[in-house]
């Protein structure tokens, strides 16, 4: 099927648009009035400039696509976050990222899916070598780096691959070749289509190395962090979404091996100079206010991957200039946060000695500042793409923290409350996760309260009663909805793993260990270089289809609105009773020695 040059889409691929390294057209066309332009990225990683009039839908979209990758239309889907977009594009906004996938999988992984017709598209791209997906004031240094990068490329300075971590990384430079910002494209990372490492095998959308974060969403994950991190409270470097043309970026198709121009959708950082990370340096000499701010953002993003490798270590020098008195922390690497199913969070500050000392009245008030329902709602309209099981997660666990600081636990005990252990061999759920579980629990009871027996049911009722002897009867999950399970028990989700997505969980398990991750809970180490995107899987599902259950004993994404309403009043009321228990048994007991305010570290 031939290309249609009079087509408002614009492809950016390895295909020879440019006949330089560079070219940029200096005089770019103005976006007509009432237009959007979105980005749309296929499963193969590849990504398209488009513009949308107000009349376009998403059938008028597909049609276009068609003409430019050679796709027939009723094999694919476009989806936008938990959207599959079948006609209405109200809910697109300008700069939005959408995503093509194939209805039914059919070639090996190992074969390029919605391969494009590269040899007859030969548009330009209308854009910059870098644009920026958002138009935030939280982007202002972001867009100041991206200045410098622009300039160090047409200057010819070129970029240079991060060699750390899973996913592919890349250093972009200024004029003078420093670094200025570390880039990470969404398709390359472990699992995506594009892995420059090799860890393939899984299309955008799959769940990846980490069940509950899907394959080519961690760089949201990385904008996320930053923008929740108000007043930049924890330190966290500018971060945004763009999305960026070079040749340097990977691209695992035999067809496409000569290096050409490629555009991709990519967290792009800040680079942060610093000394060392937090594993190459003792921990005493850091500022207890520091690993305060970190781990309180850590909580509010519920941060699976909080190792000492992505912190980083700044010396400061002191006032005379002559020697370094304390360290600044800056955290990185947040793409496994804010996963659809709450799971086993991994915190390293919760062994620390400044995670026992108590919160200072600055961070108290910062803390009761939190509105997690307005943090809900900026994400939504920054990235919209962000899934709503995400968003219900980031609710929960600030309501959490708002509660649990008030009645006056420290970080590390908060941490220990959302983290689970090992008994008898078995990982046992959370308190969080008990209090949620009780909380799915009293939803069912009240939806099962007000529904109406049909007649014949209630004269039965009428009729007779009798007892029925639950241990004995019917297994721990047998409650409506089975939310009235024994806390202890795994939830078992409808899910069953096929053979291979066992191996699945086998491969995972040896690329973890191959690439440095240590124990149930190890965790690689990796610098500036990031790089760390592990999302890992099962088989093929589409994008609003839930995660499987894995290892999670409650379920967030798979409640409807009242549901959700229902279940967060009483979970407040329970965490309110848990703490005030916690409190008068506290009061009981001798106090718990702490590390004083005053204790140098």
């Amino acid at each position: 099927m031939s290309a249609d040059f009079s087509s408002p889409v614009q492809t950016q691929m390895a295909v020879p648009l440019f006949q330089t390294p560079l070219e940029v057209n200096p005089n770019p066309k103005p976006k007509p009035t009432g237009r959007r332009r979105v980005f749309v990225q296929t499963e193969w990683g590849f990504v398209l400039g488009m513009d949308l009039d107000r009349i376009d839908n998403a059938h008028t979209v597909k049609r276009r696509l068609q003409i430019a990758l050679n796709v027939p239309i009723d094999e694919s889907s476009l989806t936008f976050g938990d959207t599959v977009l079948n006609h209405d594009l109200s809910a697109i906004r300008n700069d939005s990222p959408l995503l093509l996938t194939r209805n039914v999988l059919h070639r090996s992984a190992s074969t390029p899916c919605l391969s494009p017709t590269g040899r007859e598209i030969q548009h330009r791209d209308r854009s910059g070598p870098v644009e920026i997906l958002g138009h935030s004031s939280c982007f202002v240094r972001t867009k100041q780096l991206v200045d410098e990068v622009v300039k160090g490329m047409m200057s010819g300075v070129d970029p240079s691959p991060a060699h750390g971590g899973l996913g592919g990384g890349y250093y972009f430079k200024n004029i003078k070749g420093e670094n200025v910002a570390i880039v990470k494209p969404t398709d390359e990372e472990p699992f995506a289509p594009n892995n420059p490492k090799g860890f393939v095998g899984k299309a955008l959308g799959q769940p990846g190395l980490k069940r509950s974060v899907r394959v080519g969403e961690t760089g949201y994950r990385e904008v996320v962090a930053y923008l929740l991190d108000y007043d930049h409270f924890a330190n966290v470097p500018p971060t945004a979404l763009v999305k960026i043309t070079h040749s340097v970026f990977n691209v695992n198709n035999k067809i496409q091996r000569k290096k050409k121009l490629i555009s991709k959708i990519a967290s792009f950082q800040q680079f942060v100079h610093h000394d060392f990370d937090a594993s190459d340096h003792g921990t005493s000499s850091f500022p207890v206010s520091a690993v305060h701010r970190i781990g309180i953002l850590d909580v509010r993003i519920f941060n699976t991957d909080r190792h000492a490798g992505n912190l980083l270590v700044r010396k400061v020098k002191n006032d005379d200039g002559n020697r370094f008195g304390e360290v600044e922390l800056i955290p990185i690497d947040h793409g496994l946060c804010l996963p659809e199913n709450l799971e086993d969070p991994y915190f390293e500050w919760i062994h620390w000695p400044q995670a026992s000392i108590p919160f200072s009245d600055d961070e108290l008030e910062y803390i009761e500042k939190l509105d997690p329902y307005l943090d809900s709602e900026m994400l939504k309209t920054e990235l919209p793409m962000i899934r709503e099981a995400s968003l219900r997660v980031l609710i929960l666990c600030t309501v959490f923290l708002k509660e649990a600081a008030s009645y006056g636990l420290c970080l590390a005990e908060i941490g220990e409350m959302m983290s689970r252990e090992f008994k008898r061999g078995e990982e046992e759920p959370s308190e969080l996760e008990v209090l949620c579980m009780d909380a799915r629990r009293l939803v069912a009871e009240k939806e099962a309260e007000m529904t109406v027996l049909p007649p014949k049911a209630e004269a039965e009722e009428d009729g007779f009663q009798f007892d029925i002897d639950y241990d004995d009867k019917l297994p721990n999950d047998s409650f409506v909805f089975g939310f009235g399970r024994n806390p202890l028990s795994r939830l078992e989700e409808e899910y069953e793993e096929s053979e291979e997505e066992i191996e699945d969980d086998v491969l995972s398990k040896l690329l973890m260990n191959k690439c440095g991750f240590g124990g149930d809970n190890g965790k690689p180490k990796t610098g500036n270089s990031g790089c760390v995107g592990a999302n890992s899987s099962s088989g093929y599902r589409s994008a609003n289809e839930p995660l499987p259950a894995g290892a999670c004993f409650v379920k967030l994404g798979d409640m409807n609105e009242e549901q959700w309403g229902m279940f967060l009043e009483s979970f407040e009321d329970l965490v309110v009773k848990a703490f005030c228990k916690r409190k008068t048994i506290a009061m009981g007991q001798k106090p718990r020695q702490r590390l004083g305010t005053s204790c140098q570290f």
